[in-house]
């Protein structure tokens, strides 16, 4: 049993070092995500913040500023999901296999 209990916990630690890696890894990778057909476009890194909006000049000259506000919050909703997503999906990588099914463990 002893030798069990080592073993695990030496996975554990293999797992928490990738995950770190993972998570860093997460901050360099982006998404983008756009509405009103392009007009406003938002990019989020992996880790669910947002690093550009870009407002296409014809909406920003229009003056509907509600319009633009709507928009602007489309994107970012859609980047934000989209991000969070790709985090999960590459932190699922890391621990498949070590968490068994229906364990529901907050950050895994």
């Amino acid at each position: 049993m002893k030798m069990n209990m080592q073993d695990m916990l030496k996975q554990v630690q293999k797992m928490q070092a990738e995950m770190a890696k993972v998570q860093a890894e997460l901050e360099n990778k982006t998404v983008t995500e756009e509405s009103g057909g392009g007009m406003v476009k938002a990019t989020a890194n992996g880790k669910k913040e947002i690093v550009s909006i870009i407002i296409d000049e014809e909406i920003a000259k229009s003056g509907d500023k509600e319009m633009l506000e709507d928009l602007v919050v489309a994107a970012v909703n859609k980047a934000l999901a989209t991000a969070g997503k790709m985090a999960e999906d590459e932190l699922g990588s890391v621990t498949k296999g070590m968490i068994p099914p229906g364990l529901n463990i907050p950050g895994f």
